[in-house]
């Protein structure tokens, strides 16, 4: 392949990245190649007509391509191009207000690190795609370490169930746009970095723009199809993806789609995982659990890895997988490379664009619709003495903190209790907020055949909050 050099000015649109190896047959195939992976050199390569612009200029090795035959020069593997722009002595300097050195001396005084390391971090914009359980660490310590643009995209909103991990909220956010509250919080531990919030769902359609505008891409998702587009967004877009997961106990960490200082580009989550896990094996976190301190501990490694990716100080984990025990407090670290079968880079590539990933995923044949009733079918049933089974799958521990009155099998123990479940009359079931319980209805429907199993609409909490308010909740 060709080595290519980027200059300096440029090198803020090539993640820092000095040279870069490319496989082209001319400059014109080479120039097309990197505006591809770094969508932003473009508007530096080409004018509007489609030509290289004048303050540019282009070596193939020693010549002048204007002294060969322009575009069309030919290149070989051993051709090294070097692109020399017109320069005049500048700088695209960054500054500190007084207030902001006396905040961020104690990184400035380091040695490896210095005022350089946090220009690069005033300089940064990094998206992070959740402000959950690892968007919540990630969120406060790059705001604190003075990243200068932070993207949050979340759609949800702070659930009570979420306090126990997510530190970035309090119980006086309840109920409250997590984008809002998180956009509220940290502005309020540095006032000196842009915050921008998306109030939105991260989609096929949306991706690419929105990650476009950011450096690095932190993935603190907790669902396989999200975790798919991020990868592919980040490759597409030629980002790096700071990526982080955590199940009960365990959490792994790793930096993907990054070019080291070589310019050699590292390997991608479909490396890693070319296919999705068949659905429904990892149950999120929600079904299966987290201990809390855990993406605590999780979410901090992926802030470290997001500053050493933006400063340039120390050594990422790209090519490399972190796993981290909570309960054995052991750790292990796995190569990871480059393979040739990746659909988006490999040797073949055959995705050019992003996909559906809920279909790639197998999401969408699990989440087939069941039927339901709403609370106020269930309540009518239930004043009226209609003749009906109610049956609740969340754990003994939340049935003990409030509960309808229903019999009690918890999700993962309904199967080997299906002959506890009526045949012969309209069966209601239900949960917290009822994913659990239409998951059970899937099961029993495809393992024992039942056709009387009716979900309960936003669960039990939808219906305490509309006929009984009184009652305590969790």
């Amino acid at each position: 392949m060709a080595t290519i050099f980027i200059p300096t000015p440029l090198r803020k649109f090539t993640n820092g990245s000095v040279k870069i190896e490319i496989r082209a047959n001319s400059v014109s195939e080479l120039l097309e190649e990197l505006s591809r992976e770094y969508p932003d050199l473009r508007k530096y390569l080409y004018t509007a007509e489609g030509k290289i612009p004048s303050f540019i200029n282009i070596f193939v090795d020693e010549d002048d391509i204007r002294n060969l035959d322009m575009e069309k020069t030919k290149i070989k593997e051993s051709s090294v191009i070097s692109i020399v722009p017109a320069i005049a002595g500048g700088a695209d300097e960054v500054t500190f207000s007084k207030e902001e050195l006396a905040r961020y001396n104690r990184h400035i005084i380091i040695p490896e690190f210095g005022m350089e390391a946090q220009k690069k971090l005033k300089k940064a914009r990094v998206l992070v795609v959740g402000s959950g359980g690892l968007g919540s660490p990630v969120l406060l310590y790059l705001a604190a370490a003075g990243v200068g643009t932070i993207g949050i995209i979340d759609f949800d909103t702070v659930d009570d169930s979420n306090l126990h991990r997510q530190v970035l909220f309090g119980v006086g956010e309840i109920g409250q746009a997590k984008v809002d509250a998180a956009k509220k919080r940290l502005e309020g531990i540095n006032p000196y970095i842009d915050i921008r919030v998306y109030n939105e769902q991260l989609t096929s359609k949306n991706a690419l723009g929105l990650i476009s505008q950011y450096d690095v891409v932190a993935d603190g998702t907790d669902n396989f199809p999200t975790r798919y587009l991020v990868n592919d967004a980040c490759v597409l877009t030629g980002r790096t993806n700071v990526y982080a997961s955590i199940f009960q106990f365990e959490g792994q960490v790793s930096v993907f789609n990054h070019r080291n200082k070589e310019g050699v580009l590292g390997p991608n989550y479909r490396d890693l995982y070319d296919t999705p896990p068949p659905a429904g094996l990892v149950p999120s976190c929600a079904e299966g659990g987290v201990l809390g301190v855990l993406p605590g501990i999780i979410g901090s490694l992926q802030a470290l890895e997001v500053l050493k990716v933006i400063t340039g100080v120390g050594e990422p984990l790209s090519g490399k997988l972190y796993i981290f025990d909570a309960l054995s407090f052991q750790s292990r670290t796995f190569t990871i490379k480059r393979k040739d079968t990746n659909p988006l880079n490999g040797k073949n590539p055959t995705i050019r664009e992003l996909i559906d990933y809920e279909q790639f995923c197998g999401m969408k044949a699990v989440e087939r619709k069941v039927k339901e009733v709403t609370a106020e079918d269930l309540y009518n049933l239930r004043v009226n003495g209609d003749d009906f089974q109610l049956i609740d799958v969340r754990e003994e521990y939340e049935y003990e903190i409030v509960n309808l009155g229903g019999e009690l099998i918890p999700l993962a123990a309904v199967l080997d209790h299906a002959d506890k479940i009526s045949r012969d009359k309209k069966v209601v079931v239900h949960c917290k907020m009822g994913g659990r319980s239409a998951k059970a209805i899937r099961d029993l429907e495809e393992h024992h055949g039942f056709t009387n199993l009716y979900n309960l609409k936003g669960g039990i909490l939808e219906y305490l909050e509309e006929y009984e308010p009184d009652l305590e909740k969790y």
